[in-house]
């Protein structure tokens, strides 16, 4: 045996296994398949739905609030359930604007560290401790992602919905990004940067719109499912179930 063998041998992946350890790991695998359970069975009936992200950070008198509250209430009254991140800024903004509408207001609520406390404004209220769970929640019964100006975790659930259409694993809906000024730094380097390299297809830029209005906002959604209607093919069910 060579030293590097040696050496090798005594790495902790290659140690005997504790089991200690392996009853930690298999805990929180029953918790996120409670996760799961919860959120399909509270979830089930609220199609079709529009997720809405935005900046947990936006405070109430921010016109960003106002918009995003006017675009929930537009989207609520137009049949849509709406879904949030459950939380304060323009989650809360989401989530109150479609309670004061005709369809419900659900919010997938998680337990951080900061921004973690859940408005007032749900007539369904999951609370998640595992992002992975909470993820598949926002895109199982989602017919649209609107996409509210916001920071890290809102850029990761648009890289998530990006990626899952690009890919095909999950069906084509509208990803609409509010609020043009916001995002054109961003859509820029899409364009100038990643397709430019080969890192996208320039056809990809297609997946997104740039809408700055409610009414935009609603047409849009609806303009994409005119002749093909709401609920998913069959082909897309196939897609669906790998969620």
């Amino acid at each position: 045996m060579t030293m590097d063998d040696k050496v090798r041998a005594t790495h902790p992946s290659m140690m005997p296994i504790d089991d200690s350890m392996l009853s930690r790991e298999s805990w929180k695998i029953f918790q996120i398949m409670a996760e799961f359970v919860e959120g399909f069975e509270r979830l089930a009936h609220i199609k079709p739905s529009v997720s809405i992200f935005g900046s947990a950070r936006t405070p109430v008198d921010h016109p960003y609030y106002k918009l995003t509250e006017e675009i929930a209430l537009a989207l609520s009254d137009a049949g849509f359930s709406v879904v949030s991140g459950g939380g304060p800024g323009l989650m809360e903004a989401a989530n109150k604007g479609a309670y004061a509408g005709k369809s419900p207001s659900i919010g997938l609520n998680i337990s951080l560290p900061q921004e973690q406390s859940a408005n007032a404004y749900q007539d369904i209220s999951l609370h998640f401790r595992h992002f992975f769970s909470r993820k598949v929640m926002f895109v199982k019964y989602a017919s649209a992602y609107v996409v509210c100006p916001g920071g890290f975790g809102t850029l990761d659930e648009l890289a998530e919905i990006l990626t899952l259409v690009q890919t095909n694993k999950t069906r084509r809906i509208p990803i609409i990004l509010v609020h043009r000024p916001f995002w054109e730094g961003l859509l820029s380097w899409f364009k100038h940067t990643l397709a430019a390299e080969g890192t996208i297809d320039p056809g990809d830029l297609d997946l997104i719109q740039v809408l700055d209005n409610p009414k935009e906002v609603v047409d849009a959604i609806f303009n994409h499912y005119e002749e093909r209607g709401f609920e998913p093919s069959a082909e897309e069910r196939e897609v669906l179930l790998d969620l």
